[in-house]
């Protein structure tokens, strides 16, 4: 019987030396080396209007912690979103509504999870979910262009155009809408606006899409920059904002196999790529 004792006992010792080691080799995945961390983006950049423009509903979910610091550190720093289809295809993870209706409770899903992030502005546009390639972009870059000149951001956060983060297309169509319309303004100002100062992509971890992303991952790790900046992530903030994306509330488990809670464990910080305008973008 002592010797059964013993035996369970060295069992659950290596059990936990195991899981241990196992949580801490994929922890290392989302650490990316090159990033500085720094407490606030908009404190660091001294920037004290910022503006995101993304492509669907709870894609904020990606840098929220950039709105939330902005607040926090500085309540005077306005912020702005821009979300460039209501995500009406979107699969319901749960079903919460009628399909049909998909596009008007993911709109009100986006502007809920902004006001609780303290965002001070926001606009949820009808562009075809899944679809923004197809239309003209000139017609996109006059649209965020006009929110540009409302907002007057120095500081734009939006996606990498060559990966969109997650590989999807239409952030990748308007990540680059997003730079293209900064570059005009830089080089042709209006209203005595010359864009923003900064463009902020939002970068996911390389060697975590790499090892674990199949093809998909391989293609963004392969086609982003390696980042320059590093947020903590307020993980409160990001485990509020999936209770308040109901139709996508268990989007992380579907996605990642793991629950929210546990992915935010492992991915613990936000990623970014820094680029001054008066520097040359890639």
């Amino acid at each position: 019987m002592k010797v059964f004792k013993i035996i369970l006992k060295s069992l659950a010792v290596l059990i936990v030396i195991t899981l241990t080691a196992v949580f801490l080799y994929v922890r290392s995945l989302f650490q990316e080396e090159t990033a500085v961390e720094v407490g606030s983006l908009s404190e660091t950049f001294g920037s004290k209007r910022i503006l995101g423009v993304f492509a669907h509903p709870d894609d904020e979910q990606l840098v929220n912690t950039v709105f939330v610091n902005a607040k926090t550190k500085n309540e005077s720093t306005f912020t702005a979103l821009v979300t460039a289809t209501k995500g009406e295809v979107g699969e319901q993870v749960p079903v919460v509504a009628r399909q049909k209706d998909l596009g008007f409770i993911r709109k009100a899903e986006a502007l809920k999870n902004g006001f609780a992030m303290g965002i001070d502005e926001q606009e949820v546009w009808d562009y075809p979910d899944s679809g923004v390639p197809d239309v003209s972009i000139q017609e996109i870059k006059t649209k965020v262009k006009q929110s540009m000149l409302a907002y007057k951001p120095d500081m734009l956060l939006t996606f990498w155009p060559a990966s969109g983060a997650t590989g999807h297309k239409d952030h990748m169509r308007m990540g680059l809408v997003a730079t293209e319309v900064s570059k005009e303004l830089k080089s042709a100002p209006i209203e005595n606006y010359s864009g923003p100062k900064y463009i902020v992509y939002v970068i996911t971890p390389k060697k975590a899409f790499l090892t674990l992303g199949g093809e998909v991952g391989k293609f963004v790790a392969e086609n982003q920059p390696n980042p320059t900046h590093a947020l903590a992530s307020d993980t409160r903030s990001k485990m509020k904002g999936w209770e308040i994306h109901a139709s996508q509330g268990d989007y992380v488990r579907k996605a990642y196999g793991i629950p929210a809670w546990l992915l935010y464990l492992l991915w613990d910080k936000e990623y970014y790529y820094v680029v001054g305008m008066d520097e040359k973008t890639k």
